[in-house]
């Protein structure tokens, strides 16, 4: 009986405490997420780019990136575009579980039209360690 209740007790305290971290983990993945989309939103590449470090990998269609000055011309190019007048950003879905994220989209800018489109973050230690994204755009032009 003792044994048992040793058991039981120490696995009680261990799901406390790791109840525990994945909560504080949650609260760093959105934290970190909200960060990145208001900075995005605003159009501040440096704000952005508070998120990531130099071993940060961002993965998409067309290549991988790697490091900050990598993904630094990435969120150039993107608030070039998603900052011309006329464009519509419509986040469709967010969801948050420990140190992941995951969002879907659609926009629509001068020079194209985004279906659909989906980011997924790993983040760890407070900044974006691993992101994918994947999207369907339809050049206007």
């Amino acid at each position: 009986m003792f044994n048992k209740l040793i058991i039981t007790t120490f696995t009680l305290v261990a799901l406390g405490i790791s109840g525990g971290a994945a909560l504080a983990d949650r609260d760093v993945t959105e934290r970190v997420l909200n960060h990145h989309l208001q900075s995005f939103g605003s159009g501040n590449v440096a704000a952005i780019m508070e998120d990531y470090t130099d071993q940060s990998v961002i993965i998409l269609p067309n290549g991988i990136l790697k490091g900050r000055k990598q993904i630094k011309g990435l969120f150039n190019a993107l608030v070039a575009e998603f900052s011309k007048p006329g464009m519509k950003f419509n986040l469709t879905n967010t969801k948050v579980d420990d140190h992941l994220a995951y969002i879907t989209w659609n926009a629509e800018t001068q020079d194209n039209v985004y279906n659909f489109a989906t980011d997924t973050f790993v983040i760890m230690g407070g900044k974006i360690k691993h992101q994918t994204v994947a999207f369907h755009v339809t050049p206007k032009k």
